[in-house]
C-alpha cells in the first residue's frame, strides 16, 4: 500500500511538474506577425488596397472583431442577417490611411425564379470608420433583398477619404432601384 501511494505521490509530482513547464512555454507564445505589405491577391488602385474576402477568410477576420461578429449575428425576423438578404463583404486597405471608407455597390440577380435575366435590384452604399497606414479593415455590405433569388453584390467601388467626414459613419443604406 506504501508502494502504491509512493507511486501515485511520484505520478502527481510528474504531472504538476509538467504543467508547470507547460504554462512557462505557453506565456512565451509570440504574437501573430503583422500582415504582409503589400497586400497579396488585392486588387490595387492608386493607394487603395482591396479583396472580396472568402467565407473563410471572412470567418477568421470576424473571429477578431467584436464589430464584425455583432454585424454578422444580427437577426431579421428570427433570421441571421446574411441568411435572410443578400450580403457581401470587402477587406480593405490604405498605403496612407483613411479618415473615413466610403464603399458603393450594387445588388444583382435574376429578375425572378423563372426569369433568369440578369439585372439591378438596387445600390448600398456603406461608410466606415478610418484606419492607419497599412491596416487592414473588412466591411460587410447589408441589402434588404431577400437572398432566396440567386442575387449577389457586385460592381464594389471602394473610396479612401482624408478630409473629416460631417456624415454619420458606419452606415449601411440600400436603395432599391425603381421598377
Amino acid at each position: 500500500m506504501k508502494r502504491f501511494a509512493l507511486g501515485l505521490a511520484l505520478i502527481l509530482l510528474a504531472v504538476i511538474s509538467l504543467g508547470v513547464n507547460g504554462a512557462s512555454a505557453a506565456s512565451k507564445i509570440k504574437p501573430s506577425p503583422s500582415p504582409k505589405w503589400p497586400p497579396v491577391g488585392f486588387t490595387v488602385k492608386g493607394e487603395i488596397y482591396a479583396k472580396v474576402p472568402t467565407v473563410k477568410e471572412l470567418v477568421g477576420t470576424a473571429s477578431n472583431s467584436k464589430v464584425l461578429t455583432a454585424q454578422l449575428a444580427e437577426k431579421v425576423d428570427g433570421v441571421l442577417i446574411c441568411q435572410k438578404y443578400s450580403c457581401g463583404a470587402i477587406t480593405v486597405a490604405s498605403t496612407n490611411g483613411c479618415t473615413w471608407w466610403e464603399v458603393k455597390s450594387r445588388v444583382i440577380g435574376p429578375k425572378s425564379l423563372e426569369d433568369k435575366t440578369i439585372t439591378t435590384f438596387g445600390t448600398i452604399r456603406t461608410t466606415a470608420t478610418g484606419t492607419a497606414k497599412k491596416v487592414y479593415k473588412t466591411i460587410l455590405l447589408i441589402s434588404s433583398e431577400d437572398i432566396e433569388r440567386g442575387n449577389r453584390i457586385s460592381n464594389i467601388n471602394v473610396i479612401c477619404h482624408h478630409a473629416p467626414t460631417k456624415e454619420t459613419l458606419k452606415t449601411n443604406v440600400y436603395t432599391p432601384t425603381p421598377s
